[in-house]
């Protein structure tokens, strides 16, 4: 079992910058890939990127590419997505998700947070 608690959502203007912080907890953490995901209302779920244990986050799709940056911190067990540059379509709720395997779809994922709301005004 993997537990994750988001934190760092909040309202910004476009063009800002803000942090999202997962803090995981659970066994063998080495073991799994971290991954955000965010979902917009009315939309269905983008995944936005993973990281594994080690090397720098992968899988970033076009809409985020350039950025959004996906870090780890593994004495911290924590996960970081740092969004730059940010629009209004990027408002979303923002989900940590954990699995042993890499997927590009949210439904590689069996381990979620509880989601952070992240809102951008234009």
């Amino acid at each position: 079992q993997v537990q994750l608690v988001e934190s760092g959502g909040g309202l910004v203007q476009a063009g800002g910058s803000l942090r999202l912080s997962c803090a995981a907890s659970g066994r063998d953490l080495r073991t799994y890939f971290l991954a955000w995901i965010r979902q917009a209302p009315g939309k269905e779920r983008e995944f936005l990127g993973a990281i594994g244990w080690s090397g720098p986050g992968i899988g970033y799709p076009d809409s985020v590419l350039g950025r959004f940056t996906i870090s780890r911190d593994n004495d911290r067990e924590t996960v970081y997505l740092q969004m730059n540059s940010l629009k209004p379509e990027d408002t979303a709720v923002y989900y940590c998700v954990a699995d042993l395997s890499f997927s590009r779809t949210s439904d590689g994922y069996e381990f979620w947070g509880q989601g952070t709301q992240v809102t951008v005004s234009s």
